[in-house]
């Protein structure tokens, strides 16, 4: 984690300056290259738009076009629908930072960085960071909007908590998973494409309508896949109903994709970097 983007600048240090651990170094880093992608959100409209407007736009085409064809027993299809895509929405975010990261690789600013005796980890963290904080608006906008259109969670503090804590977790590792793919991509244009990826694979799960009426090989494939567990764990847990052990299978999950997304993503980072 706290390996350093050039050789050359390992282990210089300004002489007089007080002696820092790697750990302490790296942390330093990790924390401007967080602020640089929070300033980008802010001065982009476009990451806001995609941010927000998008889940919101899919927020009232399936609650007002098709809310009034699905019956679900014992729940409003709009307390259904409202945490699957929160979930959705984590997707959609995630294009942004895999285009983000090609850029940085292919765009200059990476050998600019191997100047500077930094963590280049510190480059993926600030992505990842920023993305989970772009997910977390979608979430706040999302419910809000939800309120207003009729959806009334029953799953008290400890369970928005709870829920909450889940997302930020999944989120954290869909993001590292595309800063994988931002890492592989040759060009900005096919990490765009590589992006795609984390549009459509949400739809194939419980986000939107029930699996039970899906067929039986299409359902068992969907049940069983990481993305329909933590939208069942989150949905249980926004609107109090049972869980059962989906919570902790989506926390599991979660651990697996962020922990393997990491490691893949630093070590095929810092190939592309040395390259």
């Amino acid at each position: 984690m706290t390996q350093t983007l050039s050789r050359e600048s390992e282990g210089t240090r300004i002489p007089g300056s007080p002696s820092r651990s790697p750990f302490a170094l790296a942390l330093s880093d990790c924390r401007v290259l967080v602020a640089r992608n929070v300033k980008h959100i802010v001065r982009n409209p476009e990451m806001l738009i995609q941010a927000v407007s998008l889940p919101i736009v899919l927020l009232l085409l399936f609650r007002f076009m098709f809310g009034g064809a699905i019956t679900l027993p014992g729940m409003a299809y709009v307390d259904y629908l409202v945490p699957g895509l929160v979930v959705v929405s984590i997707g959609f975010n995630s294009t942004t930072t895999v285009v983000g990261v090609a850029a940085d690789l292919t765009q200059g600013l990476v050998e600019r960085f191997r100047s500077m005796p930094m963590a280049g980890s510190a480059v993926l963290v600030g992505h990842v960071v920023s993305g989970v904080l772009r997910s977390m608006l979608s979430l706040v906008v999302m419910v809000a909007v939800g309120l207003a259109i009729g959806f009334r969670p029953a799953g008290g503090v400890l369970g928005w908590l709870a829920a909450t804590g889940l997302l930020v977790l999944f989120a954290a590792g869909v993001f590292w998973l595309a800063t994988l793919l931002g890492s592989v991509a040759k060009t900005v244009e096919g990490a765009g494409g590589l992006g795609m990826i984390f549009v459509f694979v949400p739809y194939a799960t419980s986000a939107l309508v029930p699996t039970g009426s899906m067929p039986p090989v299409l359902r068992a494939v969907v049940d069983n896949q990481p993305v329909t567990v933590v939208i069942d764990a989150v949905r249980g847990l926004m609107n109090g109903t049972a869980v059962g052990s989906t919570v902790w299978l989506a926390l599991g999950w979660s651990v697996v994709i962020t922990a393997g997304g990491a490691y893949l993503a630093i070590r095929k980072f810092h190939q592309r970097a040395r390259g």
